[in-house]
């Protein structure tokens, strides 16, 4: 077997010497850097290992008209959650003098190798990502070109190496349900998010451990998954209320599936707070103005964006991160929304 020779000094290898070293042509190294999928997965590893052992890195295609450009991507923007985290990072951008470029991946959570062959066609200053999560092969894409990139989450499953800022939705979730165990509820049903999605398992887990704290099973006929969104809210609200044994509140898992929640309750004629209480999540500026004003867990998504925005600037600039993950506070904000339940009146 041929020794591998040394690393070389970063930046000093090309396509060709990755080629010669790994035994492959120019085309096919040419093809693994663009994350095509016509490469067979032992050569795309050989040649993988050759440009992190070399540090490669592109820069023939660097510089662009997009070179001022900040790609902030959702994995769907379509409510006033994203308007929240557009408004965060344009705080930060317009000083900056840097321009947004916003898109969407209808509704993926991971974007599609086209996705970023038009994104590396144009190269921006930095990428965000909004509830969305590069593959390993696409954020090895980017770092060759350069292009630094920050994960805005809600959930706390980023990989440690990618810079990351989120909030803490256990502790979320334990807050909005000590809240109404502490005004003598004992029957909460619950309407989560997704449930492939962290954030949303989470914020279900914070709710059990407060059932847990208090010696209080929780049960599982109260227990939804939904999609953050209106409809699901109104749907599962709906499915709750209409029970035998209804709920006497419920924690939606999101503003958006609260004011669901609140349709349903007036169309069934429910009193809210008096017959039911309901606490949302995220603290939207639209919770404040519903009648009745909504409680909720309040997650600071324009202090979440700005302070990511901030990292990939830096990034961007070539300075180092202090700390990879920020998880920013989440607290409960009371309102009018939830009281005790009638029957301790």
């Amino acid at each position: 077997m041929t020794p591998s020779r040394p690393a070389a000094t970063p930046g000093a290898a090309t396509i060709a010497t990755i080629a010669e070293e790994v035994g492959v042509s120019v085309a096919t190294v040419s093809k693994v850097l663009n994350g095509r999928s016509d490469v067979a997965a032992e050569t795309r590893a050989r040649v993988e290992a050759s440009l992190e052992r070399h540090r490669y890195r592109r820069r023939s295609r660097r510089r662009s008209t997009a070179a001022g450009q900040v790609h902030l991507v959702f994995h769907e923007f379509d409510n006033e959650w994203a308007m929240e985290i557009i408004r965060g990072v344009e705080s930060v951008t317009r000083p900056a003098g840097a321009m947004v470029v916003l898109s969407q991946l209808g509704g993926a959570h991971r974007p599609s190798q086209q996705w970023l062959d038009e994104l590396l066609a144009r190269p921006p200053r930095g990428v965000l990502l909004v509830l969305c999560h590069l593959t390993e092969p696409q954020q090895r894409q980017l770092h060759r070109e350069m292009i630094p990139f920050v994960v805005l989450d809600t959930d706390s499953a980023t990989s440690a190496p990618v810079p990351t800022v989120g909030s803490n939705n256990w502790n979320g979730g334990l807050l909005a349900t000590r809240h109404l165990l502490e005004l003598g509820h004992r029957r909460i049903g619950i309407i989560s998010g997704p449930q492939d999605v962290l954030c949303s398992r989470a914020r279900a887990a914070g709710f059990r451990s407060a059932h847990e704290e208090v010696g209080l099973p929780v049960d599982p006929d109260l227990v939804r998954f939904g999609s953050f969104y209106v409809d699901a809210g109104y749907a599962y609200g709906m499915e709750l209320l209409t029970s035998a044994d209804r709920p006497t509140a419920i924690f939606a898992g999101s503003d958006m599936q609260a004011m669901g929640v609140l349709r349903a309750a007036r169309q069934l004629g429910l009193d809210v707070p008096g017959d039911l209480s309901v606490i949302g999540y995220d603290n939207l500026p639209v919770a404040a103005w519903i009648g009745p004003a909504l409680t909720t867990v309040n997650q600071p998504l324009r202090d979440m964006a700005g302070t990511a925005t901030q990292m990939l600037l830096e990034l961007a600039r070539g300075v180092d991160l202090p700390a990879s993950r920020v998880d920013l506070v989440t607290e409960l904000i009371v309102r009018e929304s939830t009281a005790p339940p009638a029957y301790r009146r």
